[in-house]
């Protein structure tokens, strides 16, 4: 029973972690700029360092690619 769970668990983390590295493909080579304009003329080592979160964060980064949101999100903590 758990090896069975077990099996489920890191097939389902393959599956995020490749469908991670697909999105964030696409995003750091055209989407970041439609969520920050400011990443317009970056180079190929801000990419190749922000790809690791894009991958990680990517249903995060796909819902704002997909509004189009240019806010940032506001802080909603005690220090604010």
């Amino acid at each position: 029973m758990y090896e069975r769970a077990a099996t489920w668990f890191v097939e389902a983390l393959v599956l995020y972690a490749a469908l991670g590295a697909v999105f964030a493909l696409a995003f750091v080579s055209e989407g970041m700029h439609r969520i920050d304009p400011n990443t317009n003329r970056t180079g190929l080592v801000f990419r190749l360092l922000i790809f690791p979160g894009a991958a990680a964060f990517w249903p995060l980064l796909l819902t704002r690619w997909i509004r189009g949101d240019r806010d940032v999100p506001e802080e909603r903590n005690p220090h604010r």
